[in-house]
């Protein structure tokens, strides 16, 4: 069961401006990750459930993260149906992000009152997301649209909150075009979980890259 409300973590959401988002089948890998992300002040993560038994890994995690890092927020990515979103939610998810707008989703999750992030690509699929009950929409492909789709929609709805989720790097320039066009906050994956060239977490530059991000970002939304 989810310990943070639907409105609690859209206000999370915009108070940090970043959700770092992260995967991998080890549980003690995740678990340096997850902390290094915490150490640089993030204070949500998107476990993106793309392998097999990622349910067993996220149930796992999340237990580790409610018992060692309190005030993380964890939800879970990648889920493309309901009954997936039922399964992490009885886990402790307390967000759900998808790549595609499915009602069936919203139902279970506003039944709970999990919050829920469809991604959408147009003007007409964030409408009917905001009809559903979404707080925060997902753009995605976010690298595709750009900030310039943000601005546009952020004109006749500047009431839409907005995540973009793919083509975000924790770079200056790449965030203020982000967040003078208008978003919520951002989805960020590889460009901040970065990797050494052993292949292996780079843990020491996550955490200062997360921190760097988020004082980035707290400087654009003053």
């Amino acid at each position: 069961m989810a310990n943070y409300t639907r409105i609690e973590v859209a206000n999370v959401m915009k108070q940090t401006g970043m959700v770092p988002l992260f995967y991998n089948a080890d549980l003690e890998i995740g678990k340096k990750v997850i902390k290094a992300t915490y150490d640089g002040g993030a204070r949500l993560l998107e476990f993106t459930a793309r392998g097999d038994f990622a349910h067993e890994v996220f149930g796992e995690l999340n237990k580790w993260v409610l018992k060692e890092l309190p005030g993380m927020i964890m939800g879970v990515g990648s889920v493309t149906d309901a009954a997936s979103a039922s399964r992490y939610m009885a886990l402790g998810a307390n967000f759900i992000v998808t790549p595609v707008l499915r009602e069936d989703i919203a139902i279970v999750c506003n039944r709970r009152k999990v919050a829920w992030s469809p991604g959408c690509g147009s003007l007409t699929e964030i409408c009917r997301a905001e009809e559903l009950g979404c707080e925060v929409v997902k753009l995605f492909p976010g690298g595709i649209y750009g900030p310039d789709f943000v601005k546009a929609i952020k004109g006749p709805q500047p009431w839409t909150s907005i995540m973009p989720t793919g083509g975000v790097s924790p770079t200056r320039e790449n965030l203020e075009g982000w967040f003078k066009a208008g978003v919520t906050c951002v989805g960020m994956g590889s460009k901040l979980i970065a990797k050494g060239a052993d292949g292996t977490y780079d843990l020491a530059k996550i955490e200062t890259d997360t921190r760097n991000a988020l004082a980035i970002i707290t400087e654009l939304n003053k």
